[in-house]
């Protein structure tokens, strides 16, 4: 069984990954491999990881996690490392808007590929080549526990990863595999940029910040941190939770 400690993840797999997150995971002597689900982002996540006096090996893999062939082609360039993997951090998904009413099939099924199929087989297609004691970490959402209008079908698959937190945990349990959610609260990344524009944007970032107690949205960095502690073996007791990282929005 591989002990982790924070300064040393010897294979890493992330899913999803941005440049903040990108930092956390590869800034420690490592190797590693990503992919994302539309894969736009790999150029600018390579710029960011190097270190100066620090050697970083790893490889970017662009892919669309809800289609099992690009998972599987992520995973044939590990088999290739002769690596085991110690983390995976399932963090690929999609959340947009749309009112009850207006759902329609597309819709609710690019949810449902993306951010439930996407991590189930992200992770089942991962095992074989995982060490055991490692750990798993899957992003989840406070809207498993807070109702949001108009993130209807974007609330259930978030519920649902948090489901496989549970259940992971105990199949996993021969192999000492640690599992856990990390539910984000009003993060300020990119992904408003799809939900409004201009004025409307920064009026939709106040607001979200006034509903935080702690007064302000979070920094992406500050979820990396929190990856990386459930990754770590500073962890090592810690399996199944869902942890919220949301300023104590979801808390109140």
């Amino acid at each position: 069984m591989r002990r982790l400690t924070r300064q040393r993840c010897d294979f890493p797999i992330v899913f999803g990954i941005g440049p903040p997150l990108s930092r956390s995971v590869f800034h420690r002597p490592s190797s590693g491999a990503s992919a994302k689900r539309g894969g736009q982002r790999l150029l600018r996540i390579s710029r960011c990881c190097p270190r100066r006096g620090v050697e970083f090996r790893y490889t970017a893999v662009q892919g669309d996690v809800s289609t099992l062939s690009d998972l599987d082609r992520l995973y044939d360039a590990v088999r290739k490392k002769n690596r085991k993997i110690d983390v995976i951090f399932a963090n690929a998904g999609i959340a947009q808007l749309a009112p009850f009413g207006s759902v329609d099939e597309e819709f609710f099924d690019r949810h449902f590929d993306a951010n439930v199929k996407g991590l189930f087989f992200t992770v089942q297609k991962g095992l074989p080549l995982m060490n055991d004691g490692g750990a798993i970490i899957l992003t989840a959402s406070i809207a498993t526990i807070k109702a949001f209008p108009s993130i209807t079908v974007y609330s259930a698959t978030k519920a649902a990863v948090r489901s496989f937190a549970r259940t992971w945990t105990n199949e996993l349990r021969d192999r000492q595999i640690r599992v856990n959610a990390i539910s984000p609260g009003h993060i300020d990344t990119p992904i408003f940029e799809g939900w409004q524009k201009g004025d409307a944007l920064t009026k939709l970032k106040e607001d979200l910040a006034n509903t935080v107690p702690l007064g302000r949205m979070g920094d992406p960095d500050e979820i990396a941190k929190a990856v990386s502690f459930l990754a770590s073996d500073e962890a090592s007791y810690i399996s199944g939770i869902e942890l919220f990282v949301d300023g104590g929005v979801a808390q109140i």
